[in-house]
């Protein structure tokens, strides 16, 4: 089974930018979609964006073109890229694994997002 570790969360003023980092260990990262969700105050927990395991993306209306998600099958990493960011952003972000082959679901324990000047 998959373990997930995020990182590159923290503070940023409106307009500014944050790499998120998502490193895979315990299973072969090739066979999983990789998303990034993110769960607001009183909100329920939302797809930002996810890629396959050949890179096809799919993003959430309220990131294209501001966010840009990746992933390194070499180094068992994925990664959100967000620029442009806005208080509205501001939530806890969570890697997420899906595995191709069973559909078994992982989780990250997330990391904090804050937009505010």
């Amino acid at each position: 089974q998959v373990q997930l570790v995020e990182s590159g969360g923290g503070l940023v003023q409106p307009a500014g930018s944050l790499r998120l980092s998502c490193a895979a260990s315990g299973s072969s990262f090739i066979v999983y979609v990789m998303g990034w969700y993110r769960q607001a105050p009183g909100k329920q927990r939302e797809l930002v964006a996810s890629i396959t395991n050949s890179g096809m993306t799919n993003y959430a209306d309220s990131v294209k073109g501001r966010f840009t998600i990746s992933r390194d099958n070499a180094k068992n990493t994925a990664y959100l890229q967000m620029n442009n960011l806005k208080p509205e952003d501001t939530a806890v972000y969570y890697c997420h694994a899906t595995n191709v082959l069973t559909r078994r679901d992982t989780w990250g324990l997330g990391t904090q997002v804050t937009v505010s000047s």
